[in-house]
């Protein structure tokens, strides 16, 4: 049986995670670091980071580069934008690690998904393209296993 301070605790805790998930959503593009997120719910970066991976199952970080990936994702299918502008668009400063957790995210690297896709999706909704085209969160993009002739 809990006491009722600890369930107060707990609410408390999950609504300072709704807030942080919240300011991810919105300031994706901004340069967010996990001390940042965690200063501005009261909490430690240790104490965020456990707590966040239990509400939500995945890090705070991950979590960032995962709506940074979508966002990405959406700007590379209207096909104005070069990689690397679309890399800095998102909030990344290294086109490395986005073209890194791009590919373990989506299953190829964001110059072939936008060449590949900005014909493929023509003519469907905005909104339908990114229910199709969401990444996959909480594990990586399967690796298809090698043939063997």
């Amino acid at each position: 049986m809990t006491s009722r301070p600890a369930e107060a605790q707990r609410l408390s805790d999950l609504t300072r995670l709704r807030r942080v998930r919240d300011r991810i959503d919105r300031e994706y593009a901004q340069p967010l670091d996990v001390e940042a997120l965690a200063r501005g719910a009261h909490m430690s970066a240790g104490h965020l980071s456990r707590e966040f991976r239990l509400a939500y199952g995945e890090s705070p970080y991950s979590y960032l580069m995962t709506r940074r990936i979508e966002r990405a994702m959406a700007l590379l299918r209207r096909g104005d934008l070069s990689v690397t502008e679309v890399c800095f668009e998102v909030g990344c400063s290294s086109l490395g690690t986005f073209s890194t957790r791009f590919t373990e995210l989506v299953g190829m690297p964001p110059s072939t998904y936008r060449r590949e896709v900005t014909g493929a999706m023509a003519g469907i909704p905005p909104c339908v393209a990114k229910q199709v085209t969401r990444p996959i969160r909480n594990r990586e993009a399967q690796v298809p296993e090698p043939q063997l002739v």
